[in-house]
């Protein structure tokens, strides 16, 4: 059945209750945007940090209460000019040395008893600190981003499976679960390693919870309304993202801040106890032929937006006959799986092309912050710049996406993300300081309104039935992109030219893929593998009818009478007449003796025999 046709508005449409289920579907975005942003305080290195002084490494006659602090730090700890004390270096000294003029004969020894730690970021302790995450063991950080992000794309992968086999709601409250029960192990870490594999863990668990809310917000709207339902999750998402550093200020301790993320986590366990706030989607329980299932759906949702469904004399022109006449028989139900796009064609060109757009999207967005940190090393500039360049991302995907479709946005974010890299590329050294801020800022917008209407648009073309597999796959893809720049801090940054000439080419191959991509604007979601493969891209330009392609004769055809529709309602209504004993009279014949008898010969033949 057509979902947006037929049934979406003899169930009130966007109604309010479909509003109250797309509210409570904007506060998991809040508690993963937490949990996710929080990641970038945990593993912040401070901004000054030095090496403790070692007193077995300096002279026997050496009296502390004879230098000043400063001095004392300068007379243990190399001083690097431009960048302060050493990160990683103390002095060692001979035990009988005693000309303190003299300072030839001392050597560098690495680090002995630790590091002195300057606040980070608001966190007195974090990730870091707590295990000393520094000079040789430096690598442990961005390994822990990788690790973190790994997780994310497992979840995406084989929760977003789940969802098109067990469904949304029920993908949701695993997913919660899981990531509530990791959220509170992390905060009882007792080494790095544990750490790491506890949140990607919960990495896994919060892209189930962003998978599973995200469609089944997109399902339960009608066409006008996706959009802008869809953007307000941004918003969401972005004031977690301001919040989290006025939370770090005021937690101090980096397993304080981990139990403040976790708790709107834990908060959405109470969706098992009040289903109504996020029901199953009816879209998928139709597209899977769950008809019993659909069919209380769908008086709850009626029941909730004040339409009446009950059967009136002619029970067929409602909308659960309907289901009955498109249904006779209650059919099993019909999973699918991500491996049947193998034997689809637009499907399979449509999700490679958006998880192509989102990949470069997301890996490209390390080359325009890496230039922002070049123009200010300040981490609260660059943290707040890049929330302000999202709200003003969602914003403007709000305006534009629904005058100007999906598919011409999505272009023109591709074009300016592609020229604002090559021209970084190319004329960073030349150009001024705050030329390279502008293109920087430009370049970032548009490749976070990239990402975000690619993964829009990879919702509204993929069908019902692998819906949430399709979208696992092409959001697994742009958190590839974003552990590519953990990739590049494991390796120090050694490969980060090659890096931006790598995705600023990708950017210019994706403005010619996103041609070949259809127009969803305003258009029914596909629930089949049929109808998701019908979803072709519209002509590039539009072209008028020749003069000579007119026919000769205009002919005007008759419109039938006939309609299968109304003909099958009728069909339906007189089976379950003809089922029914309600006759209001019997005709009663009473019963009389054949005319003629088995051998032929008639009634009256034989009484005058006789």
């Amino acid at each position: 059945m057509e979902f947006e046709a037929k049934v979406l508005p003899q169930i009130g449409g966007f109604g309010r209750y479909n509003r109250l289920v797309a509210l409570f579907s904007w506060f998991p975005h809040f508690a993963v945007a937490l949990s996710l942003f929080s990641d970038v305080f945990f593993t912040l290195v401070p901004e000054s940090y030095h090496c403790r002084a070692d007193p077995e490494l300096l002279p026997s006659a050496f009296l502390l209460r004879n230098f000043s602090r400063q001095l004392y730090l300068n007379f243990t700890v190399p001083w690097i000019n431009g960048s302060g004390p050493s990160h990683c270096d103390l002095y060692k000294y001979p035990r009988n040395w005693t000309n303190f003029t003299v300072r030839e004969s001392r050597e560098l020894v690495p680090c002995t008893r630790g590091w002195w730690y300057g606040n980070a970021a608001g966190l007195q302790s974090n990730f870091v600190t707590e295990w000393n995450l520094v000079c040789k063991d430096y690598w442990r950080i961005p390994l822990q981003h990788v690790c973190f992000m790994t997780g994310w794309i497992l979840g995406y992968v084989l929760l977003g499976t789940l969802c098109d086999w067990f469904g949304r709601r029920q993908t949701l409250l695993i997913s919660v679960s899981f990531s509530g029960l990791f959220g509170v192990s992390v905060c009882f870490s007792n080494s790095s390693v544990v750490f790491q594999l506890l949140r990607l863990g919960q990495g896994a668990a919060l892209a189930g919870v962003f998978l599973s809310s995200y469609i089944s917000r997109l399902e339960v709207c009608d066409p006008p309304h996706r959009l802008m339902v869809s953007m307000v999750s941004g918003f969401f998402s972005v004031i977690a993202e301001l919040m989290l550093p006025g939370l770090a200020v005021l937690c101090s301790e980096w397993s304080v801040l981990q139990a403040v993320a976790t708790v709107p986590l834990l908060l959405l366990l109470s969706y098992w106890c009040w289903p109504s706030v996020f029901p199953e989607s009816p879209r998928w329980l139709l597209a899977t032929s769950q008809i019993p299932q659909a069919k209380r759906c769908l008086q709850l949702f009626s029941t909730r937006n004040g339409v009446c469904m009950r059967d009136e004399i002619y029970p067929a022109e409602t909308l659960l006959t309907e289901i009955d006449v498109a249904f006779p028989e209650d059919p099993q139900p019909k999973y699918h799986h991500i491996f049947e796009l193998w034997h689809t064609r637009v499907i399979w060109r449509n999700c490679l092309i958006l998880t192509f757009t989102l990949f470069l999207s997301t890996g490209i967005q390390y080359c325009f912050t890496r230039n922002l940190h070049s123009y200010s090393t300040h981490f609260y500039f660059v943290y707040f710049l890049r929330a302000l360049t999202g709200a003003v991302a969602c914003g403007l995907l709000c305006v534009s996406a629904d005058r100007l479709g999906r598919r011409g946005i999505l272009l023109l974010a591709a074009i300016i993300t592609g020229l604002s890299s090559l021209l970084l590329l190319a004329l960073t050294q030349f150009l001024h300081g705050g030329l390279v801020l502008v293109l920087s800022f430009v370049g970032l917008l548009s490749s976070q309104a990239l990402a975000m209407l690619s993964v829009f648009f990879a919702s509204e073309v993929m069908p019902t039935v692998v819906r949430g597999g399709t979208l696992g796959l092409v959001m697994a893809a742009g958190s590839v992109g974003t552990a590519a720049s953990s990739l590049m801090e494991l390796q120090n940054n050694g490969g980060y030219f090659l890096h931006h000439v790598v995705f600023a080419s990708f950017a210019v191959l994706s403005v010619l893929c996103i041609m070949l991509l259809p127009e969803s604007k305003r258009k029914a979601l596909a629930d089949s593998l049929r109808d998701g493969e019908s979803l072709r891209r519209p002509p590039l330009f539009l072209s008028r009818r020749e003069r000579d392609d007119l026919p000769l004769l205009r002919c005007h055809h008759p419109t039938s009478q006939y309609d299968p529709e109304n003909y099958s309602r009728l069909l339906s209504t007189t089976r379950k007449m003809l089922s029914q004993d309600t006759v209001p009279y019997r005709i009663t014949v009473e019963s009389q003796p054949p005319l003629l008898q088995s051998n032929g010969t008639s009634q009256e033949d034989h009484n005058v025999s006789s």
